[in-house]
């Protein structure tokens, strides 16, 4: 589930996006898991914080309605576009994690939800969100680690290679395993990670293992009847009530010194 700009993104890609996004914005799990995010920012009342990746901008707006004077930022015009239509009167901006549009020390928090394993040199935007965070301003990443989708599936070694196959396609597939270091390496303190783990078993997700197949595919790594069986029996064990997608979700937090 990307939520930043890949290269070469064309605007029915944001499209299928966004609605990938809605799906795992509304499952049992992302209200509490974006709540947890605003906590460990400490929100407080009229704090400048950023969302930075923030896709069709619901984090944004939920952290304003909690007080905060919120932007959301993403170098997806489309995404953009969608986000201020669907929250007209929230700030949101075109920008992208190494050049944010802020001087420094000017936030009290920065937020990054499914972004940091689309870019291709995650400690830059560390270094970047140092620069914009004022001393004792908070940071919140929140990401999966590409290779851990746990997947029930009568062929264990195609699923295997469909998980991996699809993690290789991106760009810093495993940077949750490395982000308490990066926020140690920049000179944040307090440095926390969490895990929390959610759990599928009926057809709302297989959108999403559909698009991991389809992904897999494309890249050769699997061919089209392997593919389309493998959907045919997730959807199959969607329909029964029987599917099971376990996927676990990392939150690193700290404090900027």
């Amino acid at each position: 589930m990307d939520k930043a700009q890949a290269p070469g993104r064309t605007s029915a890609d944001t499209d299928a996006l966004i609605a990938l996004l809605d799906i795992a914005d509304n499952i049992p799990g992302a209200v509490e898991l974006r709540a947890r995010s605003y906590e460990l920012l400490g929100i407080a009342p009229d704090a400048a914080i950023a969302d930075v990746g923030c896709g069709s901008g619901r984090a944004a707006v939920e952290m304003a309605e909690r007080g905060a004077r919120a932007v959301g930022i993403d170098p997806d015009e489309r995404m953009i576009a969608v986000a201020g239509e669907r929250w007209p009167a929230a700030d949101f901006r075109v920008a992208n994690a190494y050049d944010l549009p802020f001087a420094e020390g000017e936030l009290q928090g920065y937020r990054a939800d499914k972004v940091y394993h689309v870019l291709d040199d995650p400690a830059r935007a560390v270094a970047e969100a140092r620069r914009v965070l004022a001393p004792g301003g908070r940071i919140a990443l929140i990401g999966q680690d590409w290779d851990t989708f746990v997947i029930d599936a009568d062929d264990a070694a195609l699923t295997r290679t469909i998980v991996h196959a699809r993690a290789d396609l991106v760009p810093a597939p495993r940077v949750v395993r490395r982000s308490r270091n990066l926020l140690l390496d920049a000179g944040f303190a307090d440095v926390t990670v969490e895990a929390h783990t959610w759990i599928f078993t009926d057809a709302a997700m297989v959108p999403v293992l559909a698009d991991l197949a389809g992904k897999a595919r494309s890249a050769g790594a699997i061919s089209d009847a392997q593919a389309e069986a493998w959907i045919a029996e997730q959807r199959e064990r969607g329909r029964r009530g029987r599917m099971y997608l376990a996927l676990p979700l990392f939150v690193t937090a700290a404090t900027r010194r």
